[in-house]
């Protein structure tokens, strides 16, 4: 004799339906939710001036390799001892910081632009190798970036023989981590006020070089126009492009 299947009783459908009902809207939400996130990482990105853009990309002394990872910048026909990841700040077009950190480049640094996922470098959770690895020729590595780029280079800076803060400061204690610290604060910066980075210096080893550029904003660091909530810069372009290439040749000058 063959058992008849007995079909679910009335309360364990009602209860199936609304457990795949659930689910369906647990997995709606989750869809909109990244739809949402990845539409608001692509509206209102801080565009790449284009004056300052043709200068580097006209410039003989810097070759220019672009990829999908990060922009290369290199001293042409030159080697470099000294290469700096360069992490950008929030929704801010890579190839904004071209210029400013031109100088450095044209003094004999490699410099690697990154490109983080969804314009927000802490969605960002590639190893600092997917970047020098653009550049395998370079031995001796800084890590930094401007604003939220400088946080993600805070966390992988044990990665890298250095760091550097462009108006920017760390979330995550490097105190005993022996780096060499370099962090820079401009004294019109509305957003990573020099304050608060003075805040945020208990988290860096003791001998970290601690600079402000006078009348620098935190828009000063790039070339993307003026930022919400900024100070208003009172140095010119060129002036903070001389300024940065100083700091950052004095500071890798013992790298190499």
């Amino acid at each position: 004799m063959t058992d008849t299947p007995v079909p679910a009783s009335g309360p364990r459908r009602r209860g199936l339906r609304v457990l795949w009902w659930i689910l369906g809207a647990v997995a709606a939400v989750v869809v909109l939710a990244i739809a949402g996130i990845v539409i608001w990482s692509q509206a209102g990105v801080y565009q790449a001036e284009q004056g300052p853009l043709d200068d580097v990309l006209a410039d003989p002394a810097i070759e220019i390799t672009d990829t999908p990872a990060g922009i290369v910048l290199a001293p042409a026909g030159a080697s470099s001892d000294v290469g700096l990841v360069y992490i950008p700040g929030a929704k801010v077009d890579p190839r904004a910081y071209a210029s400013k950190l031109s100088g450095a480049v044209e003094s004999g640094m490699t410099v690697v632009i990154t490109r983080p996922w969804l314009n927000l470098a802490f969605f960002d959770v590639r190893p600092l190798t997917t970047f020098t690895d653009l550049a395998p020729e370079v031995e001796t590595w800084i890590v930094g970036g401007h604003s939220l780029g400088g946080v993600r280079a805070c966390q992988l800076a044990t990665d890298a023989d250095a760091l550097a803060l462009f108006a920017s400061y760390c979330s995550n204690d490097l105190g005993d981590s022996g780096l060499a610290v370099l962090g820079i604060a401009g004294s019109a910066d509305g957003l990573s006020t020099p304050e608060k980075i003075a805040e945020a210096r208990p988290l860096l080893p003791a001998d970290a070089q601690m600079d402000v550029i006078e009348g620098a904003a935190h828009s000063s660091f790039g070339d993307y126009g003026p930022q919400a909530g900024d100070g208003t810069p009172t140095i010119s372009d060129d002036e903070m492009r001389d300024a940065l290439t100083s700091l950052l040749d004095g500071f890798a000058a013992p790298l190499g």
